[in-house]
């Protein structure tokens, strides 16, 4: 009845089939685009921050508009420069190790540059929010945003978590202040040279604080005595005050590959402690057991006519390559067989006293000496191989068994599925 039925309507079979393969198709689709966007989010968790291309405003340590006023001997280690405006102040005492550029082309290029720069920190995607005060909080990479002014009133971690390519952004809307003997800090490869801060307004850095980063400031900045800065002081359109300061360029280097030579000192003690043990460990025990244990066991060698066939040719192979080849194994050896002659001993007594019979010098095991308590314990190390054997045919069957079982489940899934290909 169903092949009947079958041929008589096979638009049937043909839709159905179409709606099943329909069905597969969208589905695995479906699993594709899932998987494609789970691995998109996990690689971009949240928008990095880049570098921020400073141009020729590079080479400056104190970049300002209007002026530039100085008192007690700062020390500068990059240029000074000021454009458009052309009174700098102080300079002596204070000293620039770069050059000084007053209202000439060179400044103005740089503060052409600095407004490129100042614009490409500002439009940096937002990696989290902060306010408020900074002081004792850890940042990571990226790129952070304030609404408002923004304070560092005690120790700010910047943490580059073993990159030492790691930028971070601050976008500061209003004013950046820092208090007296404020710091900032770096850990796990973070470095100045990757530290930006876009102030929209002024940025004042407190008395005998530590400051590190590039600072571009809408319009004026301020040092006050004794803070130190690692980076730029740079202002598009107002002054730059110092006071006995030192601003230093902030070089990026590279984070050192260490490598682990402790290595070679590890392979010398490991050979000298092997050899030493071996020889001094075979000595000893080789020769106490075997002259005790042999005199109990030629007193029961009655017992086992049996294993005298089976044990003389196994007792002959092991024992010599043993005794050439390593004095440790020997060693290993010779307490065995002590357990063994001894458990064979009590064995034989029992069996004499039941057959009533005293043997009279019957023949000998074979090997005498130390070579018959081996082929005794040769021999009970054969009996007791024999159950394990047995269980070992009898997993391997079982084994095959099951094998079989899974082969002929499969050849019969398979053939289902071909003749339902066929139907359709």
């Amino acid at each position: 009845m169903h092949h009947s039925s079958a041929r008589k309507n096979p638009g049937i079979h043909s839709a159905g089939s179409s709606r099943r393969r329909t069905s597969v198709t969208v589905g695995a689709a479906s699993g594709v685009l899932l998987l494609a966007g789970a691995i998109m989010l996990q690689q971009s968790p949240a928008f990095a921050a880049t570098p921020v291309n400073l141009g020729t405003a590079g080479s400056y340590s104190v970049l300002a508009a209007t002026t530039v006023t100085n008192t007690g001997p700062t020390t500068l280690q990059g240029d000074l420069g000021l454009s458009p405006g052309t009174a700098i102040t102080g300079f002596p005492p204070g000293t620039a190790a770069g050059t000084i550029h007053a209202a000439d082309a060179v400044a103005l290029q740089a503060q052409s540059d600095l407004t490129t720069a100042y614009n490409n920190a500002a439009g940096q995607a937002l990696t989290a929010s902060v306010s408020g005060d900074l002081v004792g909080q850890t940042l990571t990479e990226g790129v952070y945003k304030s609404t408002s002014s923004l304070a560092l009133s005690g120790q700010l971690t910047l943490d580059g978590q073993g990159n030492p390519a790691s930028v971070f952004v601050f976008q500061v809307a209003s004013t950046l202040i820092t208090a007296s003997a404020s710091s900032i800090i770096f850990t796990n490869g973070a470095q100045a040279c990757n530290v930006f801060w876009q102030v929209g307004s002024s940025a004042t850095l407190g008395t005998a604080s530590s400051f590190k980063g590039t600072v571009l400031a809408l319009t004026s900045i301020t040092a006050q005595t004794n803070a130190v800065v690692e980076g730029r002081l740079l202002a598009r359109n107002g002054q730059v005050s110092l006071d006995t300061n030192v601003v230093t360029a902030p070089a990026c280097v590279t984070t050192p590959t260490t490598s682990a030579p402790p290595a070679t000192a590890t392979a010398t003690p490991t050979a000298t402690e092997t050899v030493t043990e071996t020889a001094t460990a075979t000595a000893t025990p080789t020769a106490t057991e075997t002259v005790t244990e042999t005199a109990t066991a030629t007193a029961t060698a009655t017992a086992t006519p049996t294993a005298t066939e089976t044990v003389t040719e196994t007792a002959t192979a092991t024992a010599t390559p043993t005794a050439t080849e390593t004095v440790t194994e020997t060693a290993t050896a010779t307490p065995t067989a002590t357990e063994t002659v001894t458990e064979t001993a009590t064995a034989t007594a029992t069996a004499t006293s039941s057959d009533g019979a005293i043997p009279v010098q019957s023949a000998p095991l074979a090997g005498t000496g130390r070579n018959q308590g081996t082929n005794v314990d040769t021999a009970a190390r054969v009996s007791n191989t024999e159950p394990m054997s047995r269980t070992a045919v009898l997993g391997t069957i079982l084994v095959a068994l099951g094998g079989a079982g899974i082969l002929t489940l499969g050849i019969r899934f398979l053939t289902a599925i071909r003749r339902e290909n066929q139907q359709d």
